[in-house]
């Protein structure tokens, strides 16, 4: 846990908590997406004063991406710990399911904040349009190399496409996403994770 000490414009210099205040600007974000999102929105609700803001994150884009960090290494996330499973059926099984709780939990904004961001930005946020696309392209990088080891292994046929695969499993977990933004229950997402499972290629 990180605290940053600011110096308002008038009183007493005052701390706040650096990953708390991020995740109040993730919140923002999500619910909003980057080009609706206002710095007055972010400084309202992350309790601090714009000066405070640029010292501790930079400009708005910087904040926007760090925001992006901190989604993707939450314990909730599953697309990195997925790559770990034993075997590229379980690896898909627990994106897929991952994804159908997730992207619908109500806990927070439903679906994806780094697709929805992809989708939304403006020309005007050219930068960040390409940071989030870089990452979805490296995110399909990842797993096609699992889907090639599956390969190697002997656990994927030998005949399988792996970074056909690799793009097909992350253009169903994109349209999931758009689905829960657009009010899919977790239990509707599920069923479209069973039935992609039920066509995802298996050895033997």
């Amino acid at each position: 846990m990180s605290v940053v000490s600011c110096t308002p414009s008038i009183g007493r210099p005052r701390a706040f908590d650096v990953d708390t205040a991020l995740e109040k600007a993730l919140d923002v974000f999500w619910r909003k997406g980057y080009d609706g999102t206002s710095l007055s929105d972010l400084t309202e609700a992350m309790g601090i004063n714009k000066p405070s803001l640029y010292a501790a994150f930079g400009n708005k884009e910087q904040l926007f991406l760090k925001a992006i960090e901190l989604y993707e290494s939450r314990p909730c996330s599953f697309f990195l710990p997925a790559l770990e499973k034993p075997t590229a059926y379980q690896v898909a099984e627990h994106m897929l399911y991952g994804a159908a709780m997730n992207m619908a939990d109500q806990a927070h904004p439903q679906g994806c904040v780094v697709v929805q961001g992809a989708l939304s930005c403006s020309e005007a946020a050219a930068t960040v349009k390409e940071a989030l696309l870089n990452r979805r392209v490296e995110g399909e990088q990842k797993l096609r190399a699992r889907f090639e080891q599956a390969k190697l292994d002997g656990d994927l046929p030998a005949s399988t496409d792996a970074e056909t695969l690799a793009r097909y499993l992350g253009t169903v977990l994109q349209g999931m996403a758009i689905q829960a933004n657009n009010g899919a229950t977790s239990e509707q997402l599920r069923q479209v994770a069973e039935m992609t499972l039920q066509a995802f290629p298996r050895a033997g």
